[in-house]
């Protein structure tokens, strides 16, 4: 299963969910902002962004990998982006990934919402 696959799925949960200015990792959408690690200069792109109540909220597709170092990476920093501005990580998770997902943020003490969808 490949996450791009999902992504459409989570910008319409954004939109049903009354995001605003939702930007998108995919065609047809603008780019969210990336960021860069200093010390390897690691790249981060969010998968979604949006805004709902005056604050800027990331969501990113959550399924089991092989690279969990950097999906854990990437979910720190996002989380950490997010608090700082008053906002949240949504990890959504499709079927299947939802457990996983929410015994990595446990484990990894990453304070994000996990959303179940399909």
């Amino acid at each position: 299963m490949e996450k791009e696959l999902f992504i459409p799925l989570v910008v319409k949960w954004a939109q049903a969910h009354g995001f605003k200015d939702i930007q998108a990792n995919m065609e047809g959408f603008e780019t969210p902002k990336s960021y860069e690690r200093a010390a390897d200069n690691a790249k981060f792109t969010p998968d979604v962004t949006g805004v709902n109540m005056f604050n800027r909220h990331y969501l990113e597709v959550s399924m089991k990998t092989d690279q969990l170092r950097g999906s854990i990476s990437k979910w720190k920093l996002l989380s950490e982006l997010a608090g700082m501005k008053g906002a949240k990580l949504y990890l959504m998770a499709p079927r299947g990934h939802v457990r996983f997902t929410r015994e990595i943020i446990d484990q990894y003490n990453i304070p994000a919402e996990v959303v179940k969808i399909d």
